[in-house]
């Protein structure tokens, strides 16, 4: 069953972000993951709307999602980004595939 990070932030320094957003999809791919939205356009229905940033990475399985971030080549990247965004970071499981009739 895939998994997802789900990210909302806010970057405070675009220049100094893109070194992380550079690097981090290579370090995502060698766990099985792949952003499949990242900071493009998006609404806020309900609740606050602090956090305009957002990207989802999609992974093959909760365990290779969570292998990913406690790495040692993602923890080397998160220093990239420390200093100029405030991410929120969620782990979450996707829905288990349905049945087809």
């Amino acid at each position: 069953m895939s998994a997802y990070f789900v990210v909302r932030g806010i970057i405070h320094d675009r220049v100094a972000f893109q070194e992380y957003a550079r690097r981090s999809p290579g370090v995502l791919a060698s766990f099985g993951g792949r952003h499949i939205a990242r900071g493009g356009r998006n609404i806020v229905f309900e609740g606050p709307d602090d956090r305009p940033h957002v990207v989802i990475a999609e992974f093959p399985d909760f365990e290779s999602a969570e292998r990913c971030y406690r790495s040692e080549a993602y923890q080397a990247l998160i220093p990239l980004r420390s200093n100029c965004a405030t991410l929120e970071f969620t782990l979450i499981d996707g829905v288990p595939a349905s049945p087809v009739a």
